[in-house]
């Protein structure tokens, strides 16, 4: 089974209804912080504003300087935003509406 392959399962349909069902902050984080640990939550919140700060034109060097991220990372988000599922960017203007 392939890596793509474990996302679509029952127990992956569960996890995303489980989140989805989650109705504020505080539940949010109350959930994040018991499945994942420290460091994982605070890649995933430094990956997320690497790519804000991408769809932003920022460079690299202002990135690292903001966000403490690597220039791998920083790349790595940047392929995504260039070539994922578009994630990101379906956040970033979630976020830009409600604002």
């Amino acid at each position: 089974m392939s890596k793509l392959d474990q996302l679509d399962n029952q127990d992956m349909k569960n996890l995303f209804d489980a989140i989805l069902s989650l109705e504020n902050r505080d539940e949010c984080r109350r959930f994040l912080e018991d499945v994942c640990t420290v460091g994982e939550l605070i890649s995933i919140c430094q990956r997320y504003a690497v790519a804000v700060m991408l769809r932003e034109n920022k460079t690299y060097a202002e990135i690292a300087k903001a966000t403490h991220a690597s220039t791998a990372t920083i790349s790595r988000v940047g392929r995504t935003l260039n070539y994922g599922n578009d994630g990101y960017d379906l956040i970033i203007e979630r976020m830009k509406e409600r604002s």
